[in-house]
């Protein structure tokens, strides 16, 4: 199951108290205040960890608690800490304040984190009150108390190159054909249901990612269809490849309606770059040598037609654009 979407509550943990303590010893009844700090609360850190591919886990598990801290004690004894909690995350998480929809962290590379709530500190022992004024202080301060907080987790899948077309485009069969991603395929609309990646060998020793989103029909941006659920997850990518069947009626139409449909969903999408592909090649006997609106490539996934033309065509974009920044 793809889950893309969570809310969670956290809490950090409380610090620990400090202690009021004095030292006595037969020889020394009336020794100076030993009491030490209390312990920091735990931490809640959100982490990405590369080897998560949904948020199924934050999904079934809503609340996490970091432990307190221990209370100071004797002989200036400082409390221990309390335990961090970590809640991993995929790469391509988002995280926002559920309540003010401020966006808290991007969490884009592996092993980056954030702290959530922090967990509140540690009270003084009366061993920090002592001064020349005041050889015995009876003062302490307990800890501070942790925080809680409703947390909304959005993931955006990263690619280098996101797949847009209409249900039964193709956008599967390429995917399975260019990379080792084995989507779901068949003959019929609306097959894939949940986004896909594959990693594509572009070289001995080069790959780029690509990913494969449901189909998108007119209106997608308001709600139709499936397409419309998993548009954010090319807003991340760097090349968008736009696909039609090859035997469409209205070839033109059908490319306008994938422009229409991003454009709608984000204006930003406009401006990346963007290639325009013809599938399906193999359902004619001959292929015309031009269209009426422009197309960068014609391919076959069945038959392996231009595959490896495509490749190289976003292969090389992506080095182009990797020496630009």
């Amino acid at each position: 199951m793809f889950i893309d979407s969570a809310e969670i509550e956290i809490t950090s943990g409380n610090g620990g108290s400090g202690l009021m303590s004095f030292f006595r010893a037969r020889l020394n009844p009336r020794g100076g205040p030993d009491g030490g700090d209390g312990g920091k609360g735990g931490d809640v850190i959100i982490s990405a960890d590369p080897q998560l591919h949904t948020l199924m886990d934050t999904r079934y598990k809503h609340k996490y608690r970091a432990g307190n801290g221990k209370h100071g004690g004797a002989n200036n004894c400082t409390g221990a800490n309390g335990h961090n909690e970590i809640v991993k995350v995929p790469c391509g998480t988002m995280v926002f304040d559920a309540d003010t929809e401020e966006l808290l962290g991007d969490l884009t590379a592996p092993g980056q984190e954030i702290i959530a709530a922090k967990g509140g500190k540690g009270g003084w022992g009366n061993t920090r009150f002592k001064s020349a004024q005041n050889q015995t202080p009876r003062r302490y301060t307990p800890g501070l108390d942790g925080e809680t907080s409703r947390l909304r987790l959005e993931l955006k899948l990263l690619a280098d190159v996101g797949l847009v077309g209409l249900p039964n485009a193709g956008k599967s069969t390429l995917l399975s054909k260019m990379s080792a991603a084995r989507p779901k395929i068949a003959a019929y609309p609306f097959t894939t249901l949940i986004p896909n990646l594959g990693i594509v060998k572009s070289g001995n020793y080069t790959s780029f990612v690509m990913a494969d989103i449901p189909g998108l029909i007119e209106g997608a941006h308001l709600g139709k269809g499936l397409g419309d659920e998993f548009l954010k997850h090319i807003e991340r990518t760097k090349i968008l490849l736009l696909m039609v069947d090859i035997s469409s009626p209205d070839i033109g139409k059908d490319f306008a309606t994938l422009e229409q449909e991003l454009v709608e969903f984000n204006p930003d999408l406009a401006e990346k770059p963007k290639f325009y592909a013809l599938t399906k090649a193999d359902l004619l006997q001959d292929v015309p040598g031009s269209f009426s609106v422009p197309v960068d490539i014609v391919i076959s996934s069945v038959t392996g037609y231009n595959l490896a033309e495509l490749t190289e065509m976003l292969a090389k974009k992506l080095w182009l654009m990797g020496k630009e920044t």
